[in-house]
């Protein structure tokens, strides 16, 4: 079966406690479960970057959960597409707090077909959050 990721950045409401943030982190660490669905969220105390994987209408469902949350706003999809295998294939959903200097050079990435890049450079978007999420992972 076919395994399929997304990438998006978004605003937090103004006023969305970090408790808040970790129940509905919590909530979808549940729903990703059942969903057969991976990944990671960074936030750096007022925006999100997610990364999810998994079959394509697993995948669906969860993101039109995201796209309908009232936690946050300003959306902006940053890539989508087939990949080869997870990136995380054992966090449902993971919480990685991530400064604001890490979150946007993650998001600049180039996210096109979540590639890695052959060597240090870290140019891609896949590159860039692992070497952000690496320090967590244990």
């Amino acid at each position: 079966m076919p395994i399929r990721a997304l990438a998006y950045a978004s605003q937090a409401i103004p006023g969305l406690s970090i408790e808040r943030i970790e129940a509905l982190t919590r909530d979808a660490e549940r729903f990703n479960l059942q969903a057969d669905v991976t990944g990671v969220l960074l936030f750096d105390g007022s925006r999100f970057m997610q990364y999810i994987e998994g079959p394509e209408d697993s995948l669906w469902k969860v993101y039109s959960r995201i796209l309908e949350a009232s936690s946050h706003c300003e959306i902006m999809e940053l890539g989508q597409g087939q990949i080869s295998g997870r990136r995380f294939p054992y966090w449902s959903m993971r919480m990685v707090p991530a400064g604001e200097a890490d979150l946007r050079f993650v998001c600049r990435g180039d996210w096109t077909g979540f590639s890695r890049s052959r060597g240090d450079d870290a140019r891609t978007g896949t590159d860039r959050l692992v070497r952000v999420v690496a320090p967590h992972i244990g």
